[in-house]
């Protein structure tokens, strides 16, 4: 599995009749680096995501992946490139997790070939990654959030992206969850673009962040030095005021109205 670099050009949306919900917004992001999306809500992260992995065609500008527009290209390549794992998962699937994962397989197959040695040796190497083998023979819809949640990542590391895009990973997960899900997150080999709706998860678990303000982007760049106390009040309306956690030196944000 390749990283790919991500470039992004001007990119906007709109609906066919109404204001703009993302104005032009530009970005680059380095093979194998993990970019954080944060904003209130109604700041246009989702529609940003959809735009990466091809759901909805750009109003304006464009995305590059290794230097090459994904609208260029056909949707099978971008599926052979770019994963998503959004953040609602249905729990009515009637498969179990082995086949979930196989579905990330698709993209990689010829016409109506079946898999083969090769897919299923990725199979299982991705449920291993996610610790995941013993559930292989599980229904999905048994499982906890949690647990769905690490299904639906190894489904996308099964596709071999060279982008993968997550919506909100750690949405309806309690804390252990998230820290295991983002812990997870970077250790995967693909560049990463997810968006976060807990700013310090995004502090400490992503190489650079953008903050979008009704459909703007405010900022781009690490943490340390996007994330500050006048930037996050213009993003989210709140006052802040940052601590530094010991031993760990990690900064902390604590949030006022």
């Amino acid at each position: 599995m390749t990283a790919a670099a991500l470039l992004v050009e001007d990119l906007s949306w709109a609906p066919k009749r109404g204001a703009s919900v993302l104005h032009p917004t530009s970005f680059a992001l380095a093979p194998g680096r993990i970019l954080g999306v944060v904003g209130a809500n109604g700041a246009g992260k989702s529609t940003l995501l959809r735009l990466l992995y091809r759901y909805l065609r750009p109003a304006g500008g464009r995305v590059l992946l290794d230097g090459v527009d994904i609208w260029s290209i056909s949707a099978r390549e971008v599926a052979r490139s770019i994963a998503v794992v959004l953040q609602e998962q249905p729990t009515d699937f009637a498969l179990t997790v082995r086949e979930i994962v196989a579905l990330g397989r698709t993209p990689h197959r010829s016409g109506l070939a079946s898999a083969g040695d090769s897919d299923a040796r990725i199979v299982r190497a991705a449920l291993a990654r996610l610790d995941l083998a013993a559930f292989a023979d599980r229904m999905f819809g048994t499982l906890s959030g949690g647990e769905r949640q690490r299904v639906m990542v190894a489904r996308a590391l099964a596709q071999e992206p060279r982008l993968l895009v997550l919506d909100e990973p750690t949405n309806h997960l309690d804390i252990r969850h998230q820290l295991e899900v983002l812990d997870l997150i970077g250790t995967l080999g693909p560049t990463i673009v997810t968006s976060l709706h807990d700013i310090n998860l995004a502090a400490t678990h992503t190489d650079e962040v953008l903050v979008l303000s009704d459909g703007q982007a405010l900022a781009c760049g690490p943490p340390g030095e996007v994330l500050s106390e006048d930037l996050i009040a213009r993003a989210f309306g709140v006052r802040v005021s940052r601590q530094t956690l010991a031993p760990s030196g990690d900064p902390h944000l604590t949030f006022h109205l």
